[in-house]
């Protein structure tokens, strides 16, 4: 499995109600500053990976992203998939998702 999922392969995933957990895990001055969030997804404090991941269901694919999709990303699917999960996260983060201009929600 990559690492990566574009946000259009993302917008189609969602599209198709396909079963997956969409998890924010912006830092919390990032989510503050940019409060808002791809439908469907749940803020996670990246700081604390190791704690929430045993709430995540194994059973389901885990896709993720942070304000660029670089180091906070990386570093938090190292974790969920260091706990048995599948794991990617979105190219570009929030920032990509923006420029394909995917939908957003209020935070």
């Amino acid at each position: 499995m990559n690492d990566t999922i574009t946000p259009a392969d993302l917008q189609a995933k969602l599209k198709e109600k396909m079963d997956v957990q969409l998890l924010d895990v912006r830092r919390k001055n990032d989510l503050d500053s940019d409060p808002v969030l791809i439908p469907g997804a749940v803020w996670h404090d990246p700081a604390e990976a190791s704690t929430w991941a045993d709430e995540l269901s194994s059973d389901q694919e885990v896709v993720i992203y942070c304000a660029r999709g670089g180091s906070v990303s990386k570093s938090t699917m190292e974790t969920l998939r260091a706990k048995g999960l599948t794991v990617q996260y979105v190219e570009g983060g929030l920032a990509g998702w923006k420029e394909s201009g995917g939908e957003l929600i209020s935070g």
